[in-house]
């Protein structure tokens, strides 16, 4: 029962990373990076959850801030650019940034670390579900960026203004 529990934990924490990743995908992301942004995402969701508990709720408090709201900005950022970089007349692969892979990981994780805030409720063995968590994310984000790359080929440009349309919506959604 308790690994159900952490199954359906790992896929609903995923499910947002799944989403952005099908929008990011529209960019056109090397399959390198693809596999980069996967394994990267799948790191901050196996040790956002860990810190999560290790901190606890008493960061949060001292810290007065919603992260949703951390969130909320770091998607808009990059759905605006997203949809500026639609409009250029380039058409070729998008190689991302350094900072941007650790932005939309973190961005994907944050989730992860108020789960981990009630991780010792969820299970007793909190590192075996962290790396469920991980494992998860990194199918969900590699498929989503696959995904959102053949969208691309079919739909185009506009696939990629869609996608960062997507993530400000998303963004919006956690904030309010």
């Amino acid at each position: 029962m308790e690994l159900l529990l952490v199954l359906m934990v790992a896929v609903s924490l995923s499910m947002d990373a799944f989403s952005l990743s099908l929008a990011y995908g529209t960019l056109g992301i090397p399959r390198k990076q693809v596999v980069l942004l996967a394994v990267i995402v799948g790191c901050f969701h196996f040790f956002m959850p860990i810190i999560g508990m290790l901190i606890g709720i008493s960061v949060l408090n001292v810290i007065g801030i919603n992260p949703d709201i951390i969130v909320f900005m770091v998607l808009f950022v990059i759905g605006v650019q997203m949809i500026f970089e639609s409009f250029s007349k380039k058409d070729e692969l998008k190689i991302m940034k350094t900072i941007e892979l650790f932005l939309f990981a973190f961005a994907v994780s944050v989730d992860s670390f108020s789960v981990g805030l009630t991780l010792t409720n969820i299970s007793d063995n909190y590192i075996f579900s962290s790396l469920i968590f991980a494992l998860c994310s990194m199918f969900f984000t590699f498929s989503g960026l696959l995904l959102g790359n053949k969208i691309k080929k079919s739909v185009g440009k506009i696939s990629t203004i869609i996608g960062g349309l997507v993530l400000i919506i998303i963004g919006v959604f956690f904030a309010f």
